[in-house]
Order: structure tokens, then sequence, then C-alpha cells
């Protein structure tokens, strides 16, 4: 059975991935947290693996200025779009993943966790001309010491992005929201993304965007854009000083993008929310303490996705998703947040 008709594609506008205001705003967090179970997200991006060499260090090197790293253990995890993905299923949605892998043991073991988690990887290509990509992180203690990183960040071969697009299309019918992950590792491109967008437009599905600066115009009439404020700025050719400089920059955007929410996440900061219509809402941090932001853009964009498909508000949404962002940088390295841990954190904030 297909999944049923979400909440937010009522009433919606041809041409746009945008919902209706009308259809929504009825349902607190405890309705809306109770749905993520009942929701399928599609994630296409770049898929990466995260290596973490954990140690710890007592002396620096008589070689060089530099810490001796005495190595404990060390640990694999899925990263990019795949942490996207891990996070979308501790929040318990269905999840299906359509992305690319190089022909390599770290390619296969990927495909083999997100199996493991339940997430449906059979949308995931093979490119036997170029590697998975692979983060390597030392960290000793909690402090992270280097990072160094194996990848071919080329725009992928015709032929493959055909496969992709092929992939997303026998998949967009069975979920309730598409949400690109874009790393600029060479899988969001504009041939892909100008074949993804209209197929998801006729078939009214939300859509959410992690976006890079080169790509950023490819995504207009997307449900939802989140950028840092980084890329924002960049995006909006500004520099952002002040409260006004924001305001300013994050109208810009929205109007540039006519999508129906920009969310600008700005770290310890919080987020700051631009409405179609002209709202700004400022949501404040939650982190009590902040240990390690790895993977927290992910948090946020699969919180706000399955928040967006469960029925909430942009702004709901975005205060959900900041709550998840609190949770997960109080973890180290590349994490996940579960649904328990988000409710529990929501409670906590007076917001059940």
């Amino acid at each position: 059975m297909g999944p049923q008709t979400p909440r937010s594609n009522l009433g919606g506008v041809r041409g746009h991935f945008f919902f209706r205001r009308a259809s929504r705003g009825t349902m607190g967090n405890r309705e809306i947290l109770a749905n993520f179970k009942h929701r399928a997200v599609l994630v296409l991006g770049d898929l990466m693996v995260d290596e973490y060499i954990w140690g710890r260090v007592s002396r620096i090197s008589p070689e060089a200025p530099v810490p001796v790293v005495e190595v404990t253990h060390e640990s694999v995890r899925v990263g990019g779009a795949a942490n996207v993905a891990a996070n979308l299923r501790a929040l318990g949605a269905e999840v299906y993943v359509v992305g690319v892998v190089g022909s390599d043991p770290p390619g296969e073991r990927l495909v083999n966790d997100l199996e493991g988690m339940g997430i449906k990887g059979d949308g995931v290509a093979v490119d036997r001309e170029r590697p998975t990509a692979v983060k390597t992180r030392v960290v000793a203690g909690s402090q992270h010491i280097v990072r160094f990183d194996r990848e071919d960040g080329r725009d992928l071969h015709p032929g493959i992005i055909r496969r992709l697009v092929e992939r997303v299309r026998e998949r967009l019918p069975r979920v309730h929201a598409l949400l690109l992950s874009d790393y600029a590792k060479g899988v969001v491109t504009p041939a892909l993304i100008r074949q993804v967008l209209p197929l998801a437009r006729r078939l009214g599905k939300i859509v959410t965007v992690d976006p890079k600066v080169r790509h950023f115009h490819l995504f207009k009439r997307a449900t939802a854009v989140a950028p840092n404020h980084h890329e924002a700025a960049a995006a909006a050719g500004a520099v952002i000083r002040t409260e006004e400089d924001l305001r300013r920059v994050g109208a810009r955007l929205l109007k540039r993008l006519d999508a129906e929410a920009l969310l600008v996440t700005r770290g310890e900061q919080g987020m700051s929310l631009f409405e179609r219509g002209g709202a700004m809402h400022h949501i404040p941090a939650v982190a009590k303490e902040v240990y390690d932001v790895t993977g927290a853009g992910d948090t946020v964009m699969s919180a706000l996705t399955l928040a967006l498909a469960a029925g909430a508000t942009p702004r709901q949404a975005a205060t959900i998703a900041n709550h998840a962002a609190g949770v997960v940088v109080g973890k180290v390295g590349t994490a996940v947040v579960t649904l328990p841990e988000l409710q529990a954190a929501l409670r906590g904030a007076g917001r059940p």
C-alpha cells in the first residue's frame, strides 16, 4: 500500500511544492511526532563513510610541533546523505536512499550498514570509475585533531545520472517527501536536479534541500531550503554582521528561490526562519553542552523534513529540528537522534 496522502499535500498549488497553511497548524508536537512512523522519505544526495580514529594525547612529537595520538580504537559510521537517512530512520520514518558509491569495500559496507538499519538501499548505484567518499577524523578525547578526505568530487557521468533519475522516478510515488542532501561531491548536479524536481512537482511532494552555494539557484520552488549562515551570505553575495543584515539576506533568498520557507542555521545563535508572506522567527539554540557539531546539519534536515511531512507548520518543524540538533551536538562524532530522545527534549522544554 502506498503512503497516505500527507496533510502537507492537501490543497497544493499548481507548479509549486509548497502547501497551504490552512491545512496546518491544528496539531501539537505530540501528534506530529506520533505521525513520524507513518511517513516515508526519499533521500537523494552524496553518500559518505565517516571513519574515526580515537585516542589520547599525552605528549608532543619530537619530530615536529604536533600532538602524538595514542590510538585506542577505531569506528566507522555512515556519513553525508547516508547520515541524513540514518537520522530519519532513528526518528521512525520509512526511508529510501538514492545515491552513488564506488566499487570498493567502503561502499559495500555503507550499503550493508544502511540495510542493517532498515533503510532501503537498493536505490544506491555503483560507479566503478570513482571511489566511495571517505572522511577520516582523528579524535583525542573530545578534541578533533585532524581530518583527511578521500573522494572524487567531479560531476557524475551522464549514464550514472540517468540511472539515478530512474531510481528516483520509481520511488517518489511511495514517499511523502524528497530530501536533497548536497555535499558538493558530484551527485547533486544541475543535470540531475533539472530532471528530479519536475518529477516531485508533478506528484505534489514536499521537497527540502540542504544546499551548497554553487547549486543554490537550482532549488527554486522547494518547500524548504536550509543553508547555514555562511552559505546564505555567500549565496546572497552579502555579509551578515547584524540582525538587519540577516533579515535582508533571508528575504532576498526566499524571494529568489520562491520557496515556502528558508531556515538559516546559525550555530550557537540558533536558527532564523523566513516564511512566505514576510514572517521571520528567531529560534534560540537549546543545546546545554556542545561536544561535537559534526552531522548536526544532517539532523536538522531530517527532523525538519519529517516534521513537515507529518503535518507541522514551518515554524513547528523548525522548532522540532532545533531541539533535535540540541540533542545531537551533545554526542561525539557523527550521530543520530532517536524519537524517544527528541520527545524527551521537547518535554523538557515544555513543548510536549
